[in-house]
Parts: structure tokens; C-alpha cells; sequence
């Protein structure tokens, strides 16, 4: 279909649609498909790129963005404009679901989108004027006027089976609608697209690997759908990755190599010391309670109980002696497990370049997110997301190693944050949800304008305060987070996350909560993000907002 056709390719701004990108750029140079390509970071963005574009082009890609709304809706496009939308944001806008001619979603076959049948939602406008005009064929008057009642009561039925479906039909909407959650990474889905044309890649494989990984490390994903995928993905690998080739090939430099293993969910390890990787990874930081003296104290019985010495723990993990490394994996279990750290092995997948690069999927998540979201450098904003872009490809190490060292900083500054709203007793609880607001002035509170950094800071610290509060009902609390967005223009941004429990289903109310908050108390807010729990707003009207949301979800 889209051989003959340049094709305008619109791609959000996180690590999965990133990998979908590279995929999706892979099968069309296979197929000599010419298309451009621009990065969208929100609806503002979608919306200009498709208006400078709509000329030149029929056939539009939207990855990661698009299927939440009703994009003919938003877009008002000609009728031979086509869409093909590959979003992993659920729920799918049900005009996009049921429209066949101008949107094609792509999704994977077994994915269970819980659409409410057609019927219940649409009906084609009934003649609603029934012949009203009753024949005035000359016939009694006595049998004119039984006619005319029984036309009124017809009327009057349908009328209110009318009003009656469209109750039901709200009802049924906003069930629907309640609740935003992901399906299947992008990722998956392009990478399912090119190994059902025969054309999958090793390097395409990798790439749907780190976009499931980077659904997992953003928490968008149950743990349960997760391990289901990556057995998806392992199948694919013990495919395209045999063992026993014959042996030059499987040592020369250039070549690459995917290998399904059981890792410890500690991040960057193996490009860090093990001491900053422990301090540093949400999990252990949080299960240790690292802001305390009592955190710290525990922390170094922990490294004693593995009976690895402080020298060696602090140094980079490469330096570490050979004998420590060996069975390092199982004695950081064992040990793990008597501080009540049951979870510390995760199942994941390390590529190898040639002889000594081997990096696990979460590393290049890091790495990719962190080049996106770069605040240092100065520029336009799509120098960052192409940086990212060309970090995923293998020639390419040196921007990998750059978003690496950026990566450490980032998880040092989420640490340090969550480390002072702790210990400032900065969470408050607000009734239906706990609450944090970064001040202006706060370090690193830059950084924090970024919705994928900002995300994985209230993650981090809803982990964190839940292991650290004795209370039990917050224990149970979704949070809210709040950072400065704009200084100059007054704005706010923030983001609200679900309950970190162990059954959560990662499915998140704010998006609907936000908007209906932001409607009734005419706060001036902007809902750019694709992700509808994140929303920017006046500073001055964040208190009202903030009063609405609560007697709202009270």
C-alpha cells in the first residue's frame, strides 16, 4: 500500500515509540519507502506537524500518540488523508476503533482492547420524523384523530427508549474511558509487523526488546504482562541467536549477539560501582531505607553479609576482582534475601558487540530516555530526540556512553529528591490521594520539568514513602507530583500515579479526574501530553485545582 506513497511518520517522545521508530525506518528502507520523519512531544506539536504537512502528504504514521482521542476530530483531515496508528496508550478512542476507512490501528491480534460493542454506542439517526403527516386521505374524522394518538404515543415511546440508550450509552463510555493504561509496546507490535513479512532482523528484535524493557522500568506494564512478552521475545531470540555457528563467526568484531539471562534489577551495574548502583536503584534504595543512618547501617551489613569488601564495592564494576564477579549474581541473591529483598532478579535480555561491549536492555533504556530529556544542552529540541534516536543504533557507542554518564545523574538526582521530601516530610496526604510539590530552587527541580523524568521520580518516591511510612491507609494512596514548569510563564507541571501495591493493575484515573477538575473550577490548564495523567497549569490556580480533585475523587 505504501510503496508508491512518501509517507510523514509523526513519533512521540519516549524510549518504546523511539524503537518502534527504528523498526518502522528499517522496513521502509527495505522497501525503498520515503517518508519524513518528526518527533511530537505533545498534542500542540501532533497538531502543527500535521497542518504543515497535510499538503504534501496522504499516508500519515503516528507511533505512540493518537489513539486516546478522536484524531478526525482533532486533525479535521481530507477524506483521502490516511492514519496508521500504532499507540500503545489504552483506552483506544472508540470513533478511531470503529472508523474503517481513514484509521488503520495497529495492534497486536490477542490484544484485548475491551471495545463496547457498536450498537451500544452509535445508532444511525432513525427517521425521527415519523411520517408525521398523517395520510388526509378522506376517511372519518373519528378514525383521523385514533390515528394522530397513536402516532403521538409511538412518538412519545420512542423518545424516551431514545433517552434510555443515551444514559446507557454514557454509563457505558465512561466505564470505558475511567481508566488509562498501556497494551503491548510499540515496539512489539512493529517488530510482530516485520517477522510476519519475513523481514525480522536481529537488530529490529533488540529493539523490541528495549521497548517492552522501557515499558517495565516506567512501570506502565503489570508484572504479569511483562513476563508474558518476554517469553514472547525469548522465542524469537533462541531463533535468531544459535549458539553454534561455527566459531569465527560467533567471535567476530562486528558481530552481535542477544542473550536471554536473569539479571539483578540493580540499574547501570555494570557501568558503575556496585555501591552507587545500590544507592541509586529504586528498589534496594527503598527496601533499605538509604535516607536514614539506620538505611545506611543496614546497607553496609548487607555488603558485610555478602562478605565483599568495601574497597571492591566502590569501585567500577569492571575493576572488580575476577574471583568476586564470578557468582556475584547468586551471592547478592542469597543475601538480598534475608533483608527482605525477595525481587531482586528480574528476567531480561544483554546484547553483546563483539568482544567486550555487553549491555542489559534497561541500561539502553536509561541511557536512550536520559539523551531525550538532556537539559544541558541548550538547542532545539529535536537535537535531543535524534541524539536518542541514533544512541539505539550500534554504530553508534559513543552517544550510548554519553547517555549512559547522563543516566547516572539523573538516578543520583531522582535519589537525592526523594532522599529530602522524605526526609522535609514532603509527601503530604490530601484525603483520596498523597501529594508532593517540588519548590522553585529545589536542585536538579530542571530536570523535573520533563515528563519522563518526572515520572520516574514519583515512582520512585511513592516506592520509597510507602516502605517508609507507618500508616497504613497511605500505604494504599495514589500521589500526585507537582514540579515548577515554567518559571517565567507561572506554570506548574503535574503528573498523578496509581497506588503502589503489589496486585496494582497499573491502571490510572487522573487523566479523566484532571480534566474534569480543571473544567469545573475554569483552571487554566493544558492537557499537551499523551499521557492524559500528566497536565500543566497555572501556579495561581493550582490550590482550587488541587480542592476540586479532592472532593471530586472523595
Amino acid at each position: 500500500l505504501l510503496l508508491l506513497q512518501r509517507v510523514l511518520l509523526l513519533v512521540a517522545s519516549d524510549v518504546d515509540a523511539l524503537c518502534a521508530c527504528k523498526i518502522l525506518q528499517a522496513l521502509f528502507q527495505c522497501d525503498h519507502v520515503q517518508y519524513t520523519l518528526v518527533p511530537v512531544s505533545g498534542w500542540q506539536e501532533l497538531e502543527t506537524a500535521f497542518l504543515e504537512h497535510k499538503d504534501q502528504f496522504k499516508y500519515f504514521v503516528l507511533i505512540n500518540c493518537g489513539a486516546n482521542v478522536d484524531l478526525l476530530e482533532i486533525l479535521q483531515p481530507e477524506e483521502d488523508a490516511f492514519f496508521f496508528v500504532g499507540d500503545s496508550h489504552r483506552p483506544i478512542n472508540v470513533v478511531n476503533v470503529y472508523n474503517d476507512t481513514q484509521i488503520k490501528l495497529l495492534v497486536k491480534q490477542d490484544d484485548d482492547l475491551d471495545v463496547p460493542a457498536y450498537d451500544d454506542i452509535f445508532r444511525d439517526e432513525e427517521d425521527e420524523e415519523e411520517d408525521s403527516e398523517c395520510d388526509s386521505d378522506g376517511s372519518e374524522p373519528s378514525e383521523k384523530r385514533r390515528r394522530f394518538e397513536e402516532a403521538v404515543i409511538e412518538r412519545t415511546m420512542k423518545r424516551r427508549q431514545r433517552r434510555e440508550w443515551e444514559a446507557r450509552r454514557r454509563e457505558i463510555i465512561f466505564d470505558y474511558e475511567q481508566y488509562e493504561y498501556h497494551g503491548t509496546s510499540s515496539a512489539m507490535v512493529m517488530f510482530d509487523l516485520a517477522w510476519i513479512m519475513s523481514k525480522d532482523l536481529n537488530d529490529m528484535l533488540w529493539w523490541a526488546i528495549v521497548g517492552l524493557t522501557d515499558q517495565w522500568v516506567q512501570d506502565k506494564i503489570t508484572q504479569m504482562k511483562y513476563v508474558t512478552d518476554i517469553g514472547i521475545l525469548q522465542r524469537h531470540v533462541s531463533r535468531h541467536n544459535h549458539r553454534n555457528e561455527d566459531e569465527e563467526n560467533s567471535l567476530s568484531i562486528d558481530c552481535m549477539r542477544i542473550a536471554f539471562e536473569y539479571d539483578l534489577r540493580l540499574a547501570l551495574y555494570q557501568h558503575w560501582s556496585l555501591y552507587e548502583s545500590l544507592c541509586n536503584t529504586s528498589y534496594t534504595s527503598a527496601s533499605l531505607k538509604l535516607w536514614s543512618v539506620q538505611g545506611q547501617k543496614r546497607l553496609r551489613e548487607f555488603l558485610a553479609d555478602m562478605g565483599l569488601p568495601l574497597k571492591q564495592v566502590k569501585q567500577k564494576f569492571n575493576s572488580m576482582d575476577m574471583s568476586l564477579k564470578e557468582n556475584l549474581r547468586e551471592m547478592i541473591e542469597e543475601s538480598a534475601n534475608k533483608f527482605g529483598m525477595k525481587d531482586l532478579r528480574v528476567q531480561t535480555f544483554s546484547i553483546h558487540f563483539g568482544f567486550k561491549n555487553k549491555f542489559s536492555a534497561s541500561d539502553i533504556v536509561y541511557a536512550t530516555a536520559s539523551l531525550m530529556e538532556n537539559i544541558e544542552k541548550e538547542g532545539p529540541e529535536t537535537t535531543n530526540f535524534i541524539k536518542a534516536l541514533d544512541s539505539l543504533s550500534r554504530g553508534n557507542l559513543d552517544k550510548l556512553h554519553q547517555g549512559l554518564d547522563l543516566a547516572k545523574k539523573q538516578l543520583r538526582a531522582i535519589q537525592q529528591t526523594v532522599a529530602s521530601c522524605i526526609c522535609t516530610n514532603l509527601v503530604i496526604s490530601q484525603g483520596p490521594f498523597l501529594y508532593c510539590s517540588l519548590m522553585e530552587g529545589t536542585p536538579d527541580v530542571k530536570l523535573f520539568s520533563k515528563p519522563v523524568s518526572l515520572c520516574l521520580l514519583s515512582k520512585y518516591l511513592l516506592k520509597s514513602f510507602v516502605c517508609s511510612t507507618k500508616n497504613k491507609r497511605c500505604k494504599l494512596l495514589p500521589l500526585i507530583m507537582a514540579a515548577p514548569m515554567d518559571v517565567e510563564q507561572g506554570t506548574v507541571i503535574m503528573v498523578g500515579i496509581p497506588p503502589e501495591t503489589e496486585s496494582s493493575d497499573k491502571k490510572n484515573f487522573f487523566g479523566r479526574a484532571f480534566e474534569k477538575a480543571a473544567g469545573s473550577t475554569n483552571s487554566r490548564t493544558l492537557h499537551n501530553h499523551f499521557d492524559m495523567s500528566i497536565i500543566e497549569l497555572k501556579t495561581e490556580d493550582r490550590s482550587k485545582f488541587l480542592d476540586a480533585l479532592i472532593s471530586l475523587l472523595s
